[in-house]
Parts: structure tokens; sequence; C-alpha cells
């Protein structure tokens, strides 16, 4: 009885510290650790991209991984992130890929609360944050504007569309104001109510394949222009 009460013992405390540990990974810097470390040093005339962000960035690779696979981009997107766990994560899954730019998709999650309430002003700090530890760091910033959201399907009554307006307008000021890039989703996919045009998206939030056609040659404009400012 008394070895039955020590394994059961052992279990508990086992089974307490792996839950511990996968809570106190709120950044979810597990999650690409082992693919970063696969990546071959950058080559001298290689022209790599991250693309950091959430479920929108991760969805992008899932549906057209080829998008990424043959412009040599990197999808470094985790379902549900806010920018305070993107800026947790951003040096080792954008700064220590060396890459030549990096694409910040993110803040939706952040008005829609999914880490608890966050003020249009903590957005915009976060996502200046990650702009300026890229820049420190010799790599080109494309800034995106959140996509327009009417309501989020996991949390209505929000009144989300207003909000995302007004923070792509202080994105867009900062990226022009310090020779960023700002990349505007938001004009062509959004409806006469400021949300995700229907035909765009299947939830109001995350873009369908006719949504991503839609963004990708805006990204690759983007990235262009980002690469001939080095």
């Amino acid at each position: 009885m008394k070895a039955l009460k020590l394994i059961s013992s052992i279990l508990s405390f086992t089974c307490f510290m792996i839950n511990t540990a996968e809570a106190q990974d709120w950044a979810n810097l597990e999650r690409y650790k082992i693919d970063n470390a696969k990546l071959s040093a950058l080559g001298a005339d290689e022209q790599r991209v991250v693309f950091m962000g959430n479920s929108i960035t991760e969805g992008w690779v899932s549906m057209n991984p080829d998008f990424f696979y043959k412009n040599d981009y990197i999808g470094r997107g985790i379902s549900g992130q806010t920018t305070p766990q993107m800026l947790i994560r951003f040096r080792p899954d954008v700064i220590d890929l060396q890459p030549k730019v990096v694409v910040i998709l993110a803040g939706t999650n952040d008005i829609a609360g999914n880490t608890g309430p966050m003020t249009l002003e903590m957005i915009f700090g976060n996502l200046k944050s990650m702009a300026e530890l890229a820049r420190a760091n010799g790599i080109q910033v494309v800034l995106s504007s959140v996509l327009p959201v009417y309501d989020y399907p996991w949390k209505p009554g929000l009144q989300p569309a207003q909000k995302i307006v007004r923070l792509n307008a202080m994105i867009k000021k900062y990226a022009e104001e310090n020779d960023m890039v700002y990349l505007d989703y938001f004009t062509a996919m959004a409806d006469s109510r400021d949300g995700l045009k229907k035909s765009l998206g299947d939830d109001g939030v995350h873009p369908n394949k006719a949504g991503y056609d839609i963004m990708e040659p805006l990204a690759q404009k983007a990235i262009a222009r980002a690469l001939a400012n080095r």
C-alpha cells in the first residue's frame, strides 16, 4: 500500500509539474522551437521573410503552403494570440531567424479580449515595440492593418469595427512617420459596415481562400517595398 501511495504521489506531482510548465509557456514559445532550429543559416542572397501573427497567419500557411514555400516566406502565426504574447516570442520566432523583412499582422484578438482587457493604446504600444525590435536588428518592417470584423462569433457584442478602424489609423500614421511599410488589407476586404465581406470569410473574422487570394499580392507588393528600403 505504501508503494502504491508513493507511486500515486509521484504521478500527481509529475502531472502538476507538466501542467505548471504548460501554463508558464503563456506565449507558446515551444510552438515553433523545433521548426526554428531546423532552419538553415541565411544565405548571402536569401531574402527571408517572416510573417508574425495569429490564427489568420497560421491559417494562411495551412491553406496555401506553396505561397510561403515558393517565396521563402516563413509563417509564425499562433491561433488566438494577442500582441503581448507575440512580443514575448518575437526574438525566437523573428529576430533569431535573421529575416530581411517581418510582416506583422496582429491586434484583432486583443480587441476581442483574448488575454484580458486591452486599450487601443496598449495594442499599439506592443506593435511599436515589435517594430522597434525589428529595426534595431536590421529587419525591415511591414505593419499590416487589422482585418475588418463586424462582430466576434466567440465574443459577440464588443462592436469591434470602429475600434479596428481607429487602430489601423494609428498603425498607418506610425508606419508613415517612421519609414516603415503599411500593408492595407482592410480597404480591399471591408464591407459597408466595416466588417469582413461575406465572400471573403465564413465566420466574419478569418479569411477563406478568396480572402487570402486578395491578401497575397498585397503582401508581396508591401514586401517588395520593404526590401527596396534596405
